[in-house]
């Protein structure tokens, strides 16, 4: 038989599934994506570079630091500008404490489709520390913008570094409970252990990427592969685990977490003083009414789901002739088919959760 799983918001976002059944066993499935298109490459050709920035965010509304540096870096590549160091340490501050939000948005829904509710309150309550310490930085709570070509809008806010620490010694505290609660909890590892296995040739078979690609023993992280933010001077190390079931791809996001607290710790530490824009591209007059080079960018960035890459052509004009971007969530989708063949019906809400598929960047 075949069955109709969503649109109507299964877990998160609208996604529907034609699944078809061998009694309760799934033999065939087709992911129907569509449903909250924005149109967002075609309505970027009709804004100026600069104002392009806020629609760029909406995709990866979880995450939208992430989506706002992959953007500015392909206009950096186009104007031929580098931004200064200390605005490079600022933007690696503000996208780690944007993709552990990110990372605490999809573990809570992971615990809604599992059927714990502790788990999904607990995970969106801890965000909110993570939320308020980008709102304070930013002035927004989930859209910052604050990214601009050739630098950030600002500095620190003062006695930043200090709620910071104590927003990161909050959730450090914090692990064990959830280690309690979910790592060492035998019905939430029955339910996750050796499910939705994808191997890792498979995963390089299919493209996947970010957290799910790590979690099958792939080690390929853009921010070790490419040379954007402070990363490199960080010595950052990508998480890595080889089990490529649903319970690895839930753990290496906790895994990711600690590593983004290490991060943020050491570009607080380390972060250089002096100006945070490009002299090009200070006056935010020049970033309105400048008009771009001839010529062609391609980016590529490390967002909380995995690789985000955009491509802008500019013809010399002040918007971009044609903007393409390929979002973590569209590279992920091929692997449902994939993973759930061969599962019973009532895995698929644990599999989709292990993913961490956010429909409106895949529809975009």
């Amino acid at each position: 038989m075949t069955l109709f799983f969503g649109p109507q918001h299964p877990g998160s976002g609208h996604l529907r599934f034609d699944v078809i059944l061998d009694g309760d066993v799934i033999v065939d499935l087709i992911p129907d994506v569509g449903w909250v298109h924005r149109g967002v490459e075609k309505i970027a050709e009709t804004k100026k570079f600069v104002q392009a920035i806020p629609l760029v965010e909406r995709p990866g509304l979880p995450d939208s630091a992430n989506m706002n540096i992959g953007y500015v870096r392909a206009v950096e590549e186009i104007l031929e500008i580098e931004c200064p160091a200390r605005a490079r340490y600022i933007r690696t501050l503000l996208c780690e404490l944007s993709r552990i939000a990110s990372h605490l948005y999809g573990i809570g829904i992971f615990g809604n489709m599992i059927g714990s509710s502790t788990v999904y309150m607990w995970s969106f309550s801890d965000r909110e520390i993570f939320i308020e310490l980008l709102q304070e930085f930013t002035g927004a709570r989930l859209t910052y913008s604050y990214f601009l070509p050739g630098g950030v809008r600002g500095n620190p806010p003062q006695d930043f570094e200090e709620k910071v620490e104590r927003g990161l010694s909050y959730f450090e505290n914090r692990v064990s409970d959830y280690r309690s609660l979910v790592f060492d909890n035998p019905i939430v590892r029955g339910r996750l252990e050796d499910v939705g296995i994808i191997s890792g040739e498979k995963a390089k078979e299919l493209g996947i990427t970010g957290p799910n690609l790590r979690a099958s023993g792939v080690g390929y992280d853009v921010r070790s592969f490419v040379d954007y933010g402070a990363y490199r001077e960080l010595d950052f190390e990508p998480a890595l685990r080889r089990e490529g079931d649903s319970f690895a791809r839930l753990m290496i996001r906790f895994d990711e977490i600690e590593e983004s607290i290490r991060l943020i710790r050491k570009s607080l530490e380390k972060m250089p003083k002096g100006k945070i824009m490009h002299e090009k591209t200070r006056s935010i007059n020049n970033l309105i009414t400048m008009n771009m080079p001839e010529g062609w960018a391609f980016s590529r960035v490390e967002c909380g789901r995995g690789e985000l890459t955009y491509f802008i052509e500019s013809d010399g004009g002040d918007k971009p002739n044609r903007m393409r971007l390929i979002t973590p969530s569209f590279r992920n989708l091929v692997a449902f088919r994939e993973v759930v063949v061969g599962h019973r019906l009532a895995d698929l809400p644990a599999i989709y959760g292990s993913l961490d598929y956010f429909p409106p960047g895949a529809d975009r």
